[in-house]
């Protein structure tokens, strides 16, 4: 950032951190979306980490610097589900206590989930504001480290580990089309990149409802909605009132934003279901949704970020009902 608090360095460190706990993903060649856009179309598959998303880079970094003192104290954290997940997951590998507080909207699948890592899981109020507020009253109570989901250096650092590995696995890269909510993976992926080749496009896609972040840049301050039901349920969420880093982060190294329609992203989940045989949730397929609705684009050898896998079977089955 500006100020120098955040450097290439903490990017570098954060992958060699990494490396006993999170590996490379891969980065696939899509004929089939390639052939549609007449350009070349490649997916980061981050879907395929054991927590399923890619909140595991960031949420392992943030533990992993935490003292001995503070391990045994313990973690917490507030969360739509996949960075819950990803905290629960590292905790349970490092044997630490885990609390995660999520909102009654997060679904059954990743609350069961959260539960299989032995997390103890708060459901607090309708929104991640209020599990955020509850969480840290626990830091309060209970001493425990917070592991923000997005709005953290170290969190930040871990998610920019992906930025790293597209310029290792594709050195042409033009264009990086990045899942959009708080803007920790698109500070991290386009800190990256751009530290390295400022020339590559950043794109952040969103939902067309509760895009918290396309809204707030666009009133240039952190704003408040009402969340609404969306397939993308993991870009939902606040950026708090005090935000330190993404916002000023997401405006500085993103070159623009789009907005998804429902049916777009329900058209990218089918698409990947069809054509890769990839189960994803729609955060992770609204960058595929985008292509598939706005075609070509200005930059060849782009690469979407594909973020999670947690979807349920019965939201895939009601999609291919529709068509």
């Amino acid at each position: 950032m500006r100020d120098g608090s955040f450097s290439f360095r903490d990017v570098w460190k954060a992958k060699q951190r990494l490396n006993s706990m999170v590996e490379t993903t891969p980065l696939i060649y899509s004929e089939a979306l390639s052939g549609k856009l007449n350009s070349h179309v490649y997916l980061k598959l981050e879907h395929l980490h054991p927590t399923g998303s890619f909140k595991l880079r960031g949420a392992a970094n943030k533990i992993m610097s935490l003292s001995e003192h503070e391990r045994e104290k313990g973690v917490a954290t507030f969360s739509t589900g996949n960075h819950g997940i990803a905290v629960a997951y590292v905790a349970k590998r490092l044997n630490i206590p885990c609390v995660v507080c999520i909102s009654n909207r997060v679904p059954l699948e990743k609350v069961n989930r959260l539960k299989r890592l032995e997390a103890r899981v708060e459901v607090v109020g309708s929104n991640q504001d209020d599990a955020e507020a509850y969480c840290y009253q626990l830091e309060k109570d209970e001493g425990m480290s917070v592991v923000k989901p997005f709005d953290d250096l170290e969190v930040i650092a871990g998610q920019g580990t992906i930025g790293l590995e597209i310029m290792e696995q594709l050195p042409e890269v033009g264009e990086v089309i990045v899942p959009l909510s708080g803007g920790g993976l698109l500070s991290g992926v386009g800190f990256s990149l751009k530290s390295i080749d400022s020339s590559v496009q950043i794109t952040g896609v969103s939902m067309e409802k509760s895009a918290v972040m396309y809204e707030s840049l666009k009133q240039g301050k952190p704003i408040t909605l009402q969340e609404e039901d969306t397939l993308a349920d993991s870009l939902l969420g606040g950026l708090g009132p005090d935000n330190q880093y993404t916002f000023a982060m997401t405006g500085e190294y993103m070159d623009g934003a789009e907005l998804v329609s429902e049916q777009a992203i329900a058209d990218g989940i089918l698409y990947l279901l069809e054509h890769h045989k990839m189960a994803v949730e729609g955060a992770a397929a609204s960058g595929v949704g985008l292509l598939l609705d706005k075609g070509r684009r200005a930059h060849d050898n782009i690469v979407v970020i594909i973020s999670g896998n947690n979807i349920d079977h019965q939201t895939i089955e009601q999609l291919m009902n529709k068509r």
